[in-house]
């Protein structure tokens, strides 16, 4: 009985992992200027380039 709710927290943990969620550049179809974010900030807003690893937006 241990070993096999030893094996099912161990299946959990791995199930558990994540990775951190894409930035994506956006540019304002008003303005025309750019944000940087990891989620879509709405009407008024295009996904101009993308994925990025960093706040920035400078590398893939």
């Amino acid at each position: 009985m241990r070993r096999l709710a030893v094996i099912a927290v161990l299946l959990l943990c791995s199930v558990a992992q994540a990775a951190p969620a894409p930035w994506y550049q956006w540019q304002s179809k008003v303005t025309g200027r750019y944000l940087c974010a990891q989620v879509d900030p709405g009407e008024g807003w295009v996904r101009h380039s993308g994925p990025y690893d960093n706040a920035g937006c400078r590398r893939y």
